[in-house]
């Protein structure tokens, strides 16, 4: 219906899918679902679509492997990419990915002009550069998510630990999404209270690192890579932007002189909403953790500087 918000999702993978399926269980708007493979974003839409009578989903879903479908979205949300092994970095998959975020970023800004683009293929950062340098769209329009990824798993290691509700839990991450990610633990608590007063820096210590690494512990256990909390998170920033619900959310941004670094993509706080990344937000830190973003940031530009040679070349 032409009053209802248009979301492409580009590739009809674990992710994708799960990604196009809580769109419509929110009813955020109708889903074209792409996938390079003929039939597999169709027959996916249309098992969607046979469900909604179920739940009273009033929104359309099509699958399609081309893009004229998707002409007119508001939000294109790429996760296309191959998947990462066991034993496989996400700096692996840089030469692999890049041919496809950059050809399905250039395919879909074409058939959508006005969009904006979020980035969840991997390795994330890096693939958000690709992508805007494929759109040539400016930085509020592409964006990435990993950051609340990233920290619900920080909070959801941290409500294990203390038995209590999620609810209740906050924490950030910052820096790059990756084994360098940066859990701010000033920024922790539970029920207000800060978490370094519930728990031992030994244990604190712990669930960082169990964080940091948390994408690589489901891969080892599954033998592919984490899909229903991405998607999920995913959804969680789409629905800040159709809805410009203008939340403080972590995202991938482009940065121009914020912490010092500019040039790439990195993990950052950002106000999200109906223009994409409305702003990115400094915060205060210590020492200790400009040291620890510090080597967040040189390992995100090592592999921003490879794509950029292969984008050159």
């Amino acid at each position: 219906m032409a009053n209802r918000k248009k979301i492409t999702v580009i590739g009809a993978g674990r992710v994708g899918e799960s990604t196009a399926h809580i769109l419509a269980s929110k009813a955020l708007g109708d889903v074209v679902l792409v996938d390079v493979v003929p039939n597999v974003g169709a027959g996916k839409a249309l098992d969607i679509m046979e469900e909604r009578p179920l739940e009273g989903w009033d929104v359309d879903v099509v699958g399609t492997d081309g893009y004229a479908a998707t002409a007119g979205s508001d939000l294109i949300i790429l996760t296309a990419g191959l998947p990462r092994k066991p034993g496989m970095s996400r700096d692996d998959l840089i030469a692999a990915n890049l041919e496809i975020v950059k050809s399905c970023s250039a395919q879909a800004a074409a058939a959508s002009p006005d969009a904006k683009l979020m980035v969840v293929s991997n390795p994330l950062d890096v693939m958000c550069f690709v992508a805007k340098q494929a759109t040539g769209w400016s930085k509020n329009r592409v964006f990435g998510m990993a950051g609340v990824l990233d920290s619900a798993r920080f909070r959801s290691f941290l409500a294990m630990e203390l038995n209590v509700s999620v609810k209740d839990v906050q924490a950030y991450v910052l820096g790059g999404h990756g084994d360098e990610m940066v859990p701010l633990i000033r920024h922790c608590s539970a029920g207000g209270v800060p978490i370094t007063d519930l728990l031992s820096a030994d244990r604190i210590d712990a669930i960082v690192k169990r964080t940091q690494g948390a994408g690589g512990e489901i891969v080892k256990l599954l033998g592919f890579s984490a899909y229903y909390s991405p998607a999920h998170s995913a959804v969680a920033m789409a629905e800040a932007v159709l809805k410009d619900e203008r939340r403080i959310l972590p995202c991938s941004a482009y940065l121009e002189g914020e912490y010092g670094t500019s040039g790439h993509y990195l993990g950052v706080p950002c106000l999200l909403g109906a223009n994409g990344v409305e702003r990115v937000f400094e915060l205060s830190l210590t020492d200790a953790e400009r040291a620890l973003l510090a080597k967040s940031v040189e390992a995100v530009k090592s592999t921003t500087d490879v794509a950029k040679a292969k984008l050159a070349g």
